[in-house]
């Protein structure tokens, strides 16, 4: 099975700039999860709050250091994922662009 999570949307306190440290800025979270459905399903809904109050909660300094713990922590609390695609974008930190850093992380031995 695969699940999608696309456009996930709130704000939080992310970056290394001064005003990034003060001002919630929208974040954006796509990702994709892989696991084998058995008798445990993964409830989409859960997962979307863990990150959301994840990102709100520790205020990462770099996008780099969200996706690694949003990784470790998601498949901690969801030991049934295979494969985890994760991305996460800052849409309003540079004005003509949007910047996104994304991952891939495999827990398939």
């Amino acid at each position: 099975m695969i699940i999608h999570i696309e456009d996930l949307k709130f704000q939080s306190i992310i970056g290394i700039l001064d005003f990034e440290r003060t001002t919630p800025q929208d974040v954006i979270i796509n990702l994709t999860i892989q696991y084998n459905y058995k008798d445990l399903f993964i409830n989409y809904a859960e997962v979307s709050d863990l990150i959301k109050a994840t990102m709100i909660e520790k205020k990462f300094l770099l996008l780099e250091d969200a996706l690694q713990d949003l990784s470790e922590i998601l498949k901690k609390e969801f030991s049934q994922i295979e494969k985890l695609f994760l991305k996460i974008t800052k849409p309003s930190i540079i004005p003509d662009c949007k910047v996104s850093l994304s991952d891939n992380f495999s827990y398939i031995s």
